[in-house]
């Protein structure tokens, strides 16, 4: 490497000067490779934020606030959101925030939420319970690697496989509905079924609608408004109970989907 750096007569390269702990990135520029220092702070500012939400929501748990854990999650998702759509609107994307929110993304929706359903539950049932848990930590893991993988190779209509931060939803909601509720062998079981089902539908080729396809630029009667409006109120009246159904419901949609999909239709012609 240390060769590759000098020119022919033994002098260090210019575009190779970079101070120590510096981000370069390559980046095309009318058709030529151009090499830029530094990172862009807006978008990587709210990665950060979310990643120090996952962070937080592991640090509650481990002390046993799982409603302000659970809380947190939901806050990772938010600010998930934000960041590649604030790195699109002011054309900040770059090489490294993808990579830094895809970390920040196994932190906040890999391991936080196995984490956080671990000490609220499957903690008390040893080596099973940590099995469970792995199953969803390492769906997660592999999730976001097969996603980013397929960037630009899929129809952006689906996702292929359970959506990570729906995953998170679905596992933090839980927890947020049930904390306060006595240990149980229902409850047990129901957080079993759930951590372990995200897991395994975080790997599945099932496909999930992505809503990427809306258009939310466009003129809309304005009813609409009212209907968000009414969307606002009725999470706010209960948010942990509204927001555990609405992602279940979001993750059970995609096998009910490839369900109906694979049945063969009835020949039109066929014979009563």
């Amino acid at each position: 490497m240390t060769e590759e750096r000098k020119t022919a007569d033994g002098k260090q390269n210019p575009d190779y000067e970079v101070e120590a702990g510096e981000v370069v990135e390559e980046e095309l520029v009318e058709g030529a490779p151009v090499r830029r220092k530094g990172i862009y702070l807006l978008p990587n500012a709210l990665t950060t934020a979310s990643l120090f939400s996952g962070f937080y929501a592991i640090v509650s748990a481990a002390n046993g606030v799982f409603d302000n854990a659970a809380i947190a999650i939901f806050v990772s998702m938010i600010l998930d959101g934000l960041d590649g759509r604030v790195a699109r609107m002011t054309n900040t994307q770059s090489k490294f925030g993808e990579e830094y929110d895809s970390l920040a993304d196994m932190v906040a929706f890999g391991v936080a939420p196995g984490l956080v359903a671990f000490f609220w539950s499957l903690n008390a049932f040893d080596k099973v319970g940590w099995a469970v848990t792995f199953i969803y930590v390492a769906g997660a893991a592999l999730r976001l690697a097969r996603f980013n993988t397929q960037i630009g190779s899929v129809d952006k209509k689906f996702f292929v496989g359970l959506p990570s931060p729906a995953a998170a939803a679905c596992v933090a909601g839980l927890v947020w509905c049930f904390h306060l509720f006595e240990p149980a062998a229902w409850l047990t079981l129901l957080t079993m079924v759930v951590v372990a089902g995200t897991g395994v539908l975080m790997v599945s080729n099932i496909l999930y609608r992505s809503f990427k396809d809306l258009d939310l630029r466009g003129r809309v009667p304005f009813a609409a408004i009212l209907l968000v409006v009414l969307v606002f109120v009725v999470i706010a009246l209960d948010p942990a109970t509204v927001l555990f159904t609405g992602f279940l419901i979001y993750a059970l949609s995609g096998p009910v989907r490839a369900l109906f999909r694979g049945k063969p239709r009835k020949a039109s012609g066929a014979a009563d």
